[in-house]
């Protein structure tokens, strides 16, 4: 039993030894890790290490070499990705987050296709009121906005068909540093507090472990190091660790971040 799970709510997201690559190559390897509702967890590394493998395979993009995924208790592993978004999760990614040519409120229609027709007029509503700042901007392109608020209508898509889980890769990228600050204490913070559980797959790390209360390394595949955000925020070979450096095995402990040997 890890540290976390010592303490921690039951996890809505489950993923349990996941391996998972292309041609039957696995890319991750033995992956762990959990979210619940009403948390954010990060999971950061170097490029290369495996993030956007791992967020493919959590979201049926991808199928897995072994391991499980559980959503909520339920096995989903073997269904496929529209599957796993009706029962419950939702994918903001890094690039072509939005429909550049169309409305802000036609991308937020488009979130909700799924919907009943009766039950997008209410889930739009309920969208804008936890992202007032779009309310003015319904009728503008996607393609005028700015950064912050291109990824803020791409955050409020997602949205739109009430995920319980938000899996959100690289938010800030290509964002000017105070509209990345922004994007990560203003909007992914109150995406936890609304109750949701938030995986954040994200560069920025020292901004990010200021959200986020758990933390996973990833590099070459595997993770290397886990723990509470507050406790990877001071620890010093963290960016050994970015390099590929790390491996060194550290007793699981209560309030301690825990590494693992390769």
């Amino acid at each position: 039993m890890s540290a976390r799970r010592a303490g921690a709510d039951a996890p809505f997201l489950d993923v349990v030894g996941l391996s998972a690559g292309y041609s039957r190559v696995p890319v991750v390897r033995d992956v762990s890790l959990e979210v619940s509702l009403g948390e954010i967890v990060l999971v950061m590394g170097p490029n290369g290490a495996g993030k956007s493998t791992l967020v493919k395979a959590i979201t049926g993009q991808l199928p897995l070499l072994d391991g499980r995924i559980e959503l909520d208790g339920a096995d989903v592993s073997k269904i496929r990705e529209e599957s796993r978004v009706a029962r419950g999760i939702g994918y903001v990614p890094q690039t072509r987050d939005v429909f550049a040519p169309l409305t802000v409120l036609e991308n937020l229609q488009m979130g909700g296709f799924r919907l009943p027709k009766r039950e997008v007029g209410v889930r739009l509503q309920e969208v804008l009121e936890l992202f007032p700042a779009l309310a003015p901007l319904t009728r503008r392109t996607a393609k005028t906005l700015s950064g912050g608020e291109r990824k803020m209508v791409a955050i409020a898509r997602a949205l739109m068909a009430n995920p319980r889980l938000l899996i959100l890769d690289e938010p800030t990228s290509n964002l000017a540093p105070l509209i990345a600050a922004s994007v990560l204490e203003g909007i992914v913070s109150r995406l936890a507090e609304s109750g949701r559980a938030v995986l954040l797959i994200e560069q920025r790390v020292s901004l990010a472990l200021r959200v986020a209360s758990w933390g996973y390394v990833l590099t070459d595949g595997q993770v290397r190091l886990e723990g509470r955000a507050e406790d990877l925020r001071t620890k010093s070979d963290l960016g050994a660790l970015f390099l590929g450096r790390g491996g060194v095995e550290i007793a699981p402990s209560e309030g301690h971040a825990t590494e693992r040997s390769a």
